[in-house]
């Protein structure tokens, strides 16, 4: 598996639309055949704090989605509503197996 957390830090007032974007790229992410989970999640002590978890099935899998539609889409959207640069850190899987994802 390849396990990606995406940070991101958006302007505030931007948290909807951002939000409505994300939501939309995630729910086209999971029907790509490399990708296991894209779960999209909201700090509670500062709102406008996000992390995009993306578990892909192999290492070629970020590339592909990469490659799609709702992905160009999603950043060309999202673009200026960047407080920061968005931040991804990989990580390897330990539990559960790559089976039980």
């Amino acid at each position: 598996m390849h396990i990606v957390h995406v940070h991101v830090q958006v302007k505030p007032g931007c948290e909807d639309a951002f939000i409505e974007a994300s939501l939309l790229n995630a729910k086209n992410s999971v029907q790509e055949p490399g990708v296991a989970r894209f779960d999209v999640i909201r700090e509670t002590a500062d709102p406008t704090r996000f992390v995009l978890v993306e578990v892909y099935r192999d290492s070629e899998a970020p590339l592909r989605h990469k490659e799609t539609a709702h992905y160009a889409a999603w950043r060309d959207e999202v673009a200026d509503m960047m407080a920061a640069p968005r931040n991804g850190v990989k990580y390897q899987n330990l539990f559960p197996g790559d089976g039980g994802w």
